[in-house]
Order: structure tokens, then C-alpha cells, then sequence
């Protein structure tokens, strides 16, 4: 193998701000600890947590680069000296806590899985962060089973996409909310099965009425604030609420006696802080029982668009406008 460059390009927030802080310099190129390996990487996703990083709103965990990028692909090129499930030359995606805009980047051996079969580069780099996010929440977390409903916020973003590919696989059933008639389509496309535009039409008995009059069993929030209230009215009895991110909001006023009467479960979580043995344990359950999934049933991340490292800016733009449906991925 070639010898590694000591300096490499990178993606850096000047100051917290607008699009037009990210901005390409030199860094060195990191050196791997005992469990981490060295990727070179050739395409990185953009997700929403990058976003609220730039404009100072999301800080990075102690340790982590300050650099953006939260799932990566690539090669690996240098293993640290505890790691014997990785060599050189192996093609891997990752999720990292940081420095997936760059050349190469760091990232815990166990955080590490092996590019599907049938997908490309650039696919598997838009898989790490969503599905990370999307099986820890809906199946470890709120346990969607074969054949209930899952209803889904943002059916169209990278979370929402994945959540219906996933739990279409998984043999359940999908109502989504989404802010466009063209987005509603595209989620029908990916498979699911009812698809409410919002802006038109109030979610709750939306999904009241698709269900049969059940209500969802599960429903995967990444709004907050009023949405809430509204989820446990749509909620079925015994049905399980997960709060993954407060686009609207970070305070809820709800009725309690509608949360004990249908006997929910309203449960929250982020993916970034958590320690790398949890994330190892999460990544090995994806290994076992998600990739052969993506695998056998040709599950493709849908990418809306892709820019080149330099273009990060224009990347954030997009993902800030909403007009994207699916991933944006950035191409090294």
C-alpha cells in the first residue's frame, strides 16, 4: 500500500453560523488509536445533527473531532494495535462521532460494518447514521413487531426513508407525514403504505383512519414540541413514542390521562454521546439481523443529491431548505 499523506482536506466550521462558515483546509491526517482504524473515505452523509453542529447548537462529545460528519464509507489503511477484525483494504461504513468531512477519518473498530453486497459506495455511506438511529429507537427501544403500524415524522428526510425501507423489511406497516404531495408519493414508491401531507390534512385522525381505527403502535418523532400531544392521540393501546429530535420544540404540554388510559410508553434518545461499547453492541445487532435485510431485499438508500467535499456549503443549504427527499451525500 502506498505511503499515507501526512496532511489531507478537510471540512471545518470557522464559527458558528451559516452555511458559508464550513470551510476546506489542511489538517493532518489522524493516527488511530488502540481500537479505532484509519478510513480513507470516499463519500460521507450530511444529517440534520451536522446542521445544528455548524450553527453552534450541537457541540461535538469530548474527544470527538471537531471536524462534521457523523457516517462515512470507504477503505480502511491503518488499524491501531488492538484491532483484528479489520485489515487494510477492507471495504467498510461507519458511524463516528465526528470527522467523516475529510480525506480520511477515525472511527471505532466495533463502530465499523461491511459494505453491503450490491450497494455502492456512496449508499453506504448513507446507511451508518439513519440506520444506527432507526433500528436503535423503533425495534431495540420501542420493539415494532411483524404486521403493527409505524407512523413517521418526516417520511421523506434520510431518517424517514430509512424507517420505511426497514420496516416494510421487517414485515410491518407504514403510515408516514411529510410536507409536499410530491414527497407523499415518493414515500408510497419506497413502500409505505399510507402517506399524510401535512400541511393539508391533520395527522391524527389521518392515521387513526389508516390504521383501521387502531392508531400506530409505534411512532418515531422527530419534531417534539406539540407534536406530542398529537402523537398520543394517535397512538394505539400500548403503543410506544419515540422522541429522536425537537425541530419544534423542546417543551410538551400533554394529557397525562390519555398517556395511562392507552397505557404508552413515551421514551427519548440521542445516538452521539453514547459510549462506543453501546454503539458496538447496536452495530453488531445491525450485522446480525439488519444487513442481510439490505442484502437479500436490495434495500437502496435513496440519494436526492451529491456534492463534492468542497461543496459542503451548498450541501447544508440544501439539507436546510427541506427540498430534499432522502440523503445527501458528499463525494471525496
Amino acid at each position: 500500500m502506498n505511503e499515507l499523506p501526512t496532511t489531507m482536506h478537510a471540512v471545518e466550521i470557522a464559527a458558528p453560523g451559516g452555511p458559508q462558515v464550513l470551510r476546506l483546509v489542511r489538517r493532518p491526517v489522524p493516527q488511530p488509536a488502540a481500537r479505532e482504524v484509519l478510513i480513507r473515505v470516499r463519500a460521507a452523509g450530511v444529517n440534520r445533527p451536522d446542521v445544528l453542529q455548524r450553527r453552534g447548537a450541537y457541540p461535538p462529545p469530548p474527544g470527538a473531532s471537531d471536524i462534521p460528519g457523523l457516517e462515512l464509507a470507504g477503505e480502511v489503511v491503518q488499524v491501531g494495535a488492538e484491532v483484528t477484525q479489520w485489515a487494510a483494504g477492507d471495504p467498510v461504513c461507519a458511524l463516528v462521532a465526528g470527522g467523516g468531512y475529510a480525506e480520511y477519518a477515525l472511527a471505532p473498530a466495533v463502530q465499523c460494518l461491511p459494505i453491503p453486497k450490491g450497494l455502492t459506495v456512496e449508499e453506504a455511506a448513507a446507511l451508518p447514521e439513519t440506520v444506527f438511529t432507526v433500528y436503535y429507537n423503533v425495534w431495540e427501544r420501542s420493539r415494532l413487531q411483524p404486521g403493527e403500524w409505524l407512523l413517521v415524522h418526516g417520511g421523506s428526510s434520510g431518517i424517514g426513508t430509512t424507517a420505511i425501507l426497514l420496516a416494510k423489511a421487517f414485515g410491518a406497516h407504514v403510515v408516514v407525514t411529510a410536507g409536499s404531495d410530491e414527497k407523499c408519493a415518493a414515500c408510497l414508491r419506497l413502500g409505505a403504505d399510507a402517506a399524510i401531507n401535512y400541511r393539508r390534512e391533520d395527522f391524527v385522525p389521518a392515521t387513526v383512519a389508516a390504521t383501521g381505527g387502531r392508531g400506530a403502535d409505534v411512532i418515531l418523532d422527530m419534531v417534539g414540541g406539540d407534536y406530542l400531544a398529537r402523537d398520543i392521540a394517535s397512538a394505539a393501546p400500548e403503543g410506544r413514542i419515540a422522541v429522536i429530535a425537537t425541530q419544534g420544540g423542546r417543551k410538551a404540554e400533554i394529557d397525562l390521562a390519555q398517556v395511562m388510559g392507552k397505557r404508552l410508553m413515551i421514551g427519548g434518545s440521542t445516538l452521539r454521546p453514547q459510549t462506543v461499547e453501546r454503539k458496538g453492541e447496536i452495530a453488531a445487532a445491525l450485522r446480525r439481523t439488519v444487513w442481510p435485510l439490505i442484502e437479500s431485499k436490495s434495500l437502496r438508500p435513496p440519494i436526492h443529491a451529491r456534492f463534492a467535499l468542497a461543496e459542503a456549503a451548498q450541501a447544508h443549504a440544501l439539507m436546510e431548505s427541506g427540498g430534499h427527499i432522502g440523503k445527501i451525500v458528499l463525494v471525496l
